[in-house]
């Protein structure tokens, strides 16, 4: 057994390490399948946000490599936690002599780990593999933060595209009513009424419409850059519903989730667990002090059997004490690093909050007494303009007016939609799982064990 142990190797993995590659596995099961080989879902004829994102996580190259940087880190655990650590050296030595003996009693048979590197303790070993553990789960972390970027990226480009299309659709509706007043106002002219009306309908007509024309060629360059995230032809059909996306519910009050809002950031998780492994990274540099023991063992035919082993000492003390000062300070810097980023993503959490807020209010405000107040201004001068008792120019104004609070009710809503994609990539969490009482972080840490590693062969 020991032989077979001496020459296979065990891995001194630290104890949450088969949770981490189960972890892995689930998450990478999307990926495995090289890209053309995949049955990525089709986009219905009017494709919701949520049949956008199920696209982008299946097909997104960005989310795709954060998932094999992760699947790296993980399979380098077995690399760091491997013992013995150096390969088996066999020699072999055959004596010429002129005395009479066996052929047998003048071979010497030896073995002994590799001289180019010294066989480390057990110890040791598996401090080196806490460190490429808590790398990997730092890596998992930040593939659970790239999903998040990416969901954030995903729903601001749909968002983007669906209120430009809402513009659209408003300078539509703006195009034919001033098609239809300078229609009225060359009536006009040919009964003999003024001309001046006739071509400030004209002019206006012809601006909406150049404008109309503005937006759809920006609505295409938008379509693009989505299709470009789901890893779809530039100039693939994609059509969105003809209303804007309903409200995205957020049941938490505001003091639960500016208290999730750090807890669950996998960046910060992924910073912590970098700080750990700076931790473990320190130890590892302190044990440079304890000397390694090459064993050794021999046997002469008949003659001799021999064993030995080559103490290892730790002579280059200078070169270990700054091994161990750069592992202090990179601890330090760590440390600093994940604290700055715990003020800074919870400063960023409270005002994206407030933006929400704020457009939720705004958005109240305009559609209920803002909008109906427009369209019976717009109502009363359609009605004076039809008796000549106002002009051309104060309907138009209140034809504009009426387009803008239209147009500011809309970038309200998309504002908050926006907003609260912020808020799930600052936090880590969907915002419909954010009212439960247990909310788990997207990445559930393991427990790790300082002392108790675990072998296998």
């Amino acid at each position: 057994m020991a032989a077979t142990l001496l020459l296979s190797g065990c891995v001194l993995a630290p104890t949450g390490t088969k949770e981490e590659q189960i972890r892995l596995t689930e998450a990478g099961r999307p990926f495995e399948q090289p890209l053309e080989k995949r049955n990525l879902p089709q986009l219905p004829s009017e494709a919701t946000w949520q049949d956008v994102l199920h696209r982008a996580f299946l097909a997104n190259g960005d989310l795709e490599a954060a998932y094999f940087e992760w699947k790296a880190a993980v399979a380098r655990i077995d690399m760091a936690a491997t013992w013995p650590n150096t390969n088996l050296a066999l020699g072999f030595e055959y004596m010429f002599s002129r005395e009479r003996m066996k052929a047998w009693n003048r071979t010497t048979l030896s073995a002994q780990p590799d001289p180019a590197m010294s066989l480390s303790l057990p110890t040791k070993v598996a401090q080196s593999g806490k460190v490429a553990f808590e790398s990997a789960r730092a890596a998992g972390y930040r593939f659970a933060a790239a999903k998040f970027d990416l969901q954030r990226k995903v729903l601001e480009g749909y968002l983007d595209l669906a209120l430009m299309e809402e513009r659209v659709r408003i300078q539509q509706a703006n195009v034919s009513l001033l098609k239809l007043l300078f229609d009225t106002a060359s009536n006009r002219v040919q009964a003999g009424g003024p001309q001046q009306d006739m071509l400030k309908a004209q002019i206006e007509y012809r601006l909406a419409e150049n404008e109309l024309a503005n937006m759809q060629a920006e609505a295409n360059s938008m379509r693009a850059m989505l299709n470009g995230m789901l890893s779809r032809p530039a100039d693939a059909l994609l059509r969105l519903p003809a209303t804007l996306p309903a409200p995205r519910p957020l049941a938490a009050n505001d003091a639960r989730l500016i208290a999730l809002a750090v807890d669950l950031n996998p960046e910060l998780a992924s910073l912590a667990r970098q700080v750990a492994g700076r931790k473990d990274a320190l130890a590892l540099a302190r044990m440079a002090y304890i000397p390694d023991i090459n064993p050794m063992g021999a046997i002469t035919g008949d003659v001799s059997k021999s064993v030995g082993a080559m103490i290892m000492l730790p002579t280059s003390i200078p070169m270990i004490r700054g091994q161990i000062r750069e592992a202090d300070a990179m601890l330090r810097s760590a440390e600093a690093m994940a604290r700055q980023a715990g003020s800074d993503r919870a400063a960023s959490f409270v005002a994206t909050l407030y933006a929400l807020r704020n457009a939720e209010r705004q958005t109240a405000i305009l559609e209920q007494r803002i909008l109906p107040a427009a369209e019976q201004m717009l109502a009363s001068s359609r009605q004076a303009y039809s008796t000549g008792t106002v002009g051309f120019v104060d309907l138009i104004d209140s034809q504009r007016t009426l387009l803008e609070v239209r147009r500011m009710i809309a970038e309200a809503k998309i504002s908050r939609e926006k907003r609260l994609a912020e808020l799930e990539a600052l936090a880590g969490v969907d915002a419909e799982t954010l009212g439960q009482p247990t909310t788990a972080p997207a990445m559930p840490p393991t427990t790790h064990s300082a002392t108790q590693p675990s072998s296998r062969a």
